[in-house]
């Protein structure tokens, strides 16, 4: 049986990427490019219904030889988020690291021997992982965005 979820609403989460997206541009990348201690970045996908690019700001708490690495959360709730489900339909996406400007690149979910490997490297330095890893029964991915070519 699924946990109580305190993740946040779908509207709540479109406004804070709203309202992060504003932040950078605002201060022309000065703020907003790291939260928590780690580096952000923008993810675009493919939507899988629309096929439109949808977009979202993201935290990569691990960057191994050149993939960055980000976490399908959704704050732990029940449900994947929309951009997990997006490229898991479609794994060519583009990133912005860091306001490095647009890269394309392919996603891929980790495996179940990758995800045992790095999940308590993300855990041990990102405590927030783990709480909403506690928050639900499914299994939180780990997505590499790896180089193309």
């Amino acid at each position: 049986m699924p946990r109580t979820s305190a993740a946040p609403s779908s509207g709540a989460m479109n406004a804070m990427n709203r309202i992060h997206r504003a932040l950078i541009r605002l201060t022309r990348g000065r703020v907003g490019w790291h939260l928590s201690g780690m580096p952000m970045l923008e993810l675009t996908t493919t939507g899988r219904t629309s096929g439109e690019p949808r977009s979202t700001m993201l935290s990569s708490p691990l960057q191994p030889g050149g993939s960055y690495v980000v976490v399908a959360s959704r704050g732990g709730d029940d449900k994947h988020p929309a951009w997990y489900l997006n490229l898991v339909a479609n794994p060519a996406v583009e990133v912005d690291y860091q306001g490095g400007g647009k890269q394309k690149r392919l996603a891929r979910v980790a495996t179940a021997t990758e995800r045992a490997e790095l999940w308590s490297v993300v855990t041990a330095d990102h405590k927030n992982y783990a709480q909403y890893q506690s928050r639900t029964d499914r299994q939180i991915p780990l997505v590499f965005l790896d180089p193309v070519g």
